[in-house]
Formats: structure tokens, sequence, C-alpha cells
């Protein structure tokens, strides 16, 4: 067993330590900021600075918001766009239900969904402020907010059990563009409501939509093709087995009929 020497045999000398040069000029490191920390203050600038004035719907309702806030979710409100003149934005036909929606997701983050609605009569006029909030991000260019727009939109016909009417088509026809994901959503909705047996409605119920916008008349058709699968329909110049000849007769008097009011 190895005993330690006593203090009267040998004296203890304190022992330094020294740093290398390197070690002594070293500063306190600094952590990099976390990630709640550069949030907040992106927060802060994107909450700073001019605000724009936007003037909006026939009812001229007028809001003052973040300019640097509206910039960075869209070019649209740079201060190099041509749509905004002397600190002010004029957007007379929007509606101002669906901006106060474009509000809300512009300093919350988010808009209502429609399943926490409790009121089943509040669910339409809902889901058609998503679709005009549709338009208005198609307008201004926000991409994001149009994917949740349509996606309360869908939910809401399906929770209120009601669909777009012509009225409401119109407007999703005159304001997107070819191959929208508005535009197959409706025209698939109206090609149901049109092969519906138990609807008493028919195709002329679009009249007035397909009057204005022959592009509808072309998806609603598309979309009765893919939705029965391709299937053929009766050849109408043949009759039937057995009793050809008086069908035939049938379709030719018709044909004539038709010809002769047309003159």
């Amino acid at each position: 067993m190895r005993t330690l020497p006593s203090s009267s045999c040998r004296k203890s000398r304190p022992t330094t330590i020294t740093s290398s040069p390197s070690q002594q000029k070293r500063s306190p490191s600094k952590l990099p900021p976390s990630p709640a920390a550069h949030l907040n203050n992106t927060l802060k600038s994107l909450l700073s600075g001019d605000l724009l004035d936007i003037v909006v719907g026939p009812e001229r309702k007028r809001w003052s918001l973040h300019r640097n806030l509206l910039a960075h979710h869209s070019s649209f409100f740079s201060p190099e766009s041509d749509f905004v003149k002397d600190g002010k934005l004029e957007l007379p036909n929007e509606d101002i239900f669906a901006f106060r929606l474009l509000v809300k997701w512009l300093y919350q983050g988010h808009i209502q969904d429609v399943s926490t609605i409790k009121d089943v009569d509040k669910i339409w006029p809902y889901a058609y402020a998503c679709q005009n909030l549709y338009l208005l991000c198609e307008t201004i260019g926000i991409s994001d907010l149009k994917n949740i727009a349509i996606d309360q939109f869908r939910r809401g016909c399906a929770e209120s059990r009601l669909v777009p009417g012509a009225e409401e088509i119109k407007p999703i026809y005159e304001r997107t563009k070819v191959g929208s994901p508005f535009r197959k959503l409706v025209s698939k909705i109206a090609a149901r409501q049109i092969m519906d047996p138990d609807s008493k409605r028919d195709a002329s119920v679009y009249r007035d939509c397909f009057q204005a916008n022959p592009d509808f008349a072309v998806d609603v058709l598309n979309a009765i093709r893919n939705g029965t699968e391709g299937m053929l329909l009766d050849d109408p110049t043949k009759g039937r087995k057995g009793g050809s000849s008086r069908k035939g007769s049938s379709i030719a008097a018709e044909h004539r009929t038709s010809n002769f009011e047309s003159q």
C-alpha cells in the first residue's frame, strides 16, 4: 500500500496552468440566434414601416395594412407595383368578406375551418366567401391562400349540401385561366347536377354560363365523359332490333320537321 508523503518530508507547490497565446486571446463564443428569435425579428420587420390604404368593394370599405407584410406575400403590393398609386390601392370589384379573410390570414396565419361552424345557415355564406377569397388571391397572386380557400369552399359545399349555381359560376370563368383548379371543381359539380337522375333540373339552368363562356360548356362535357368513363350512348341513327323501320321512320320524320321549322 502506497502512502502519501507527509508535508514535513515534501513541500508541495501549487501548479500553475499556463494557457497558450491562442487560448488567451479567445473571446467568449456567441450562440447563433434561435429559430424563434429569428422569427420574432422577421415579424417585427414585417409589422413595421409604412401602411398601405386599401379600399375594397362597391362599399368602399377601407383598411390600412403594413406594406412590408403585404409585399412579403405578393409583389402585387411592392413599391414598384403599378396598382398602388399615392400610397393607396383600389379594389372595387372584390368582396369585403373575402378581404376580411385575407386580413385574418395575413396577421394570424389562418382562417376559420368550415367544420367548426355550428350554425348550418352560416356554412354556405362562408363557403361563398372562400370562393371570392380564391378570386381575390387570383388577382393579387397569393397561391398558398388560394389552396386553402378552394379546400374550404369544397368542404363548405359538402357540409351545407349546397352547390354553386350559374350566378356563382360565371365569375369563376371570367376571372380564372384555362385549367384552373376552381374551374375543374365547379364544372364537375355542374356535370353531376345535370346527370343526377333524381333532379328535375337539366342543362338549361346553366344556359347563361354556356353563352358567357364556351369553356364552361367544354369543361362540363369533358367532366361528364370522364365521369361516365366514356360510356357509349345508343346510336340514334339505328332503330330497335326487329322494329328498326318504324323507329327509323319516326327519326326521319322528326328530322324533316326540324328542317321545316328552321326554314
